[in-house]
């Protein structure tokens, strides 16, 4: 087997995207770009915010993921004429709030290019299914959603403080479903949320004074413990959750799968992002979804959609300081609500992900409690640990999970 496999190449994928470029397609595209620049965006800035970075440093990480992401799902959409669209792992970001505390930002790029490393030499040498016998994915998602849980009690705890901003952005969540799927809901919340605030002198800050700031290259700095605290659970999540995603979609809806170049794409694009001090930039599963329904046209066309999403998260990650700047005008209450309702989906699935297959679930279980928890140990966060504990508990307690994964393989 090929390193990378073959695909049409960039001369089909370049000739045939007029005749594919249609409402279809750009429908879909924009939708997948309103949800990735709306409620994801909010997360990262969050945990940007939580870590205790700068504007300067906001604005690079943004750029980062959303230019490195896009270009990395234009690439390969245009040469394998599959829908593959490029991204972050928003859960990953999710993880970087807390697991970033008390580090620099050289430190947390330092980080970022490790996982990236990881995720490089595991797709260049096809250990990848090895690993997930080992690092089985209920507990990796199950750590997850333990670590995540913080922003479905963020969503409680923000309505409780300021009932009127952000009950109206939660009402307006839960009904814009009923009219319509093409618009997130999330989008809905930050429009009435907005609104809310302005028309109850909440809102504040001057649109002219907000001035441009460019990204820049970070010098890396390495942290053992950062390593063990970011890198590694992030890496974990790039491979058993975004990219297994997308390729499951992919295959699902009748497509080929470059399986060794997106794994190898995502470690590469994991290198470049953390040079910018941006978390890994990787194929995303929930755009690549969005881009390879039926709702972006016939089936050989759908490569289009994520072209032009592609596209789009490059031009607003180049934009990113005025979306960053007009956050900052919000109410915290309503980011941290906006934040818990854009992870709601995500964590939802990393809960089913984590228990509906009743394997490994003991395992699963303390993972998740661990992630709940918050601790460090020995300056390592809890991602790292919830991972330890819910290996070793299944090691000892489900033995059996681990040896039908073997035999299964």
């Amino acid at each position: 087997m090929k390193l990378l496999e073959k695909g049409p190449g960039f001369k089909s994928g370049l000739a045939d995207l007029p005749k594919h470029l249609n409402g279809q397609t750009i429908g879909s595209a924009l939708v997948s770009t309103i949800f990735g620049c709306t409620g994801p965006c909010l997360v990262t800035i969050a945990a940007a915010n939580t870590a205790g970075f700068t504007l300067a440093d906001t604005v690079t990480w943004i750029f980062g993921i959303y230019v490195f992401g896009g270009l990395l799902g234009t690439i390969l959409a245009l040469y394998y004429k599959v829908p593959i669209s490029g991204a972050y792992s928003i859960p990953g970001a999710t993880l970087m709030g807390t697991a970033l505390a008390g580090y620099t930002f050289n430190e947390a790029a330092g980080a970022f290019i490790i996982a990236g490393v990881i995720v490089l030499i595991i797709g260049m040498t096809g250990l990848i299914g090895k690993i997930m016998k080992v690092l089985p994915l209920e507990i990796v998602m199950a750590m997850v959603g333990g670590a995540m849980l913080r922003f479905g009690t963020g969503i409680v705890t923000s309505v409780q403080a300021d009932w009127l901003v952000c009950g109206a952005a939660v009402l307006a969540f839960l009904i814009l479903p009923r009219f319509t799927k093409k618009i997130p809901g999330v989008v809905a919340a930050l429009v009435v949320g907005v609104v809310v605030a302005a028309v109850t002198g909440k809102f504040s800050g001057d649109a002219g004074a907000i001035t441009y700031i460019g990204p820049r290259i970070v010098a890396p700095k390495f942290n053992g413990t950062l390593i063990f605290s970011c890198s590694i659970p992030l890496a974990a999540l790039v491979m058993g959750a975004e990219n297994a995603q997308a390729m499951g979609v992919l295959r699902a809806t009748g497509y080929d799968v470059p399986a060794n170049t997106m794994t190898i794409a995502s470690g590469i694009g994991g290198i470049v992002s953390g040079l910018f001090g941006a978390h890994n930039a990787n194929i995303a599963g929930p755009m690549t979804a969005i881009c390879a329904s039926e709702d972006a046209g016939p089936k050989e066309g759908r490569y289009v959609a994520s072209v032009v999403n592609g596209i789009t998260f490059a031009a607003f990650g180049l934009f990113a300081v005025y979306a960053i700047s007009f956050v900052s005008f919000v109410p915290s209450t309503l980011v941290n609500t906006l934040a818990g309702l854009a992870m709601m989906n995500v964590l939802i699935n990393c809960l089913k992900s984590g228990f509906s297959t009743g394997k490994f679930r003991i395992g699963a279980f303390c993972a998740f409690c661990v992630g709940v928890s918050g601790i460090t140990i020995l300056k390592v966060g809890c991602a790292f640990w919830a991972l330890v504990v819910g290996v070793v508990v299944s090691l000892i307690t489900e033995p059996k999970d681990f040896a039908s994964g073997k035999n299964e393989g």
